[in-house]
């Protein structure tokens, strides 16, 4: 199984991070928390997370995304989640956590809707 890889690239204002592999317990949700760390270090307050090519997530995974959405709004910014795979999207309506993301299916759109806020 492959270990979660993280690289962002600049879309206008909003940074999207694309993440693929397993956030688990241990490296992945690690690397998870220090990527959000280095985006909000660097300015980037605007993220979109882009979990498209995610193939396991697991409980500890789950509560990465719960505290990087935390951090990121308690640092004054906004975390979307973008490109959900059904075991994300139900394991997220299980916890009831998908109400409290924005999560979007279409990147354009999701870009959009950060400029809607600040209008």
């Amino acid at each position: 199984m492959a270990l979660l890889q993280a690289t962002y690239r600049d879309a206008g204002a909003v940074t999207v991070l694309d993440l693929s592999g397993r956030i688990t317990l241990g490296e992945g949700s690690a690397l998870l928390r220090s990527t959000i760390r280095e985006l909000l270090d660097g300015q980037r307050f605007r993220i979109l997370v882009d979990l498209g090519d995610i193939n396991y997530i697991d409980s500890s995974g789950i509560g990465e995304l719960v505290s990087a959405y935390t951090t990121v709004k308690n640092r004054g910014g906004e975390l979307k989640l973008l490109h959900l795979t059904k075991k994300v999207h139900d394991l997220l309506q299980i916890t009831k956590l998908y109400t409290v993301f924005d999560v979007h299916s279409d990147e354009v759109t999701a870009l959009r809707s950060f400029d809607k806020k600040s209008a």
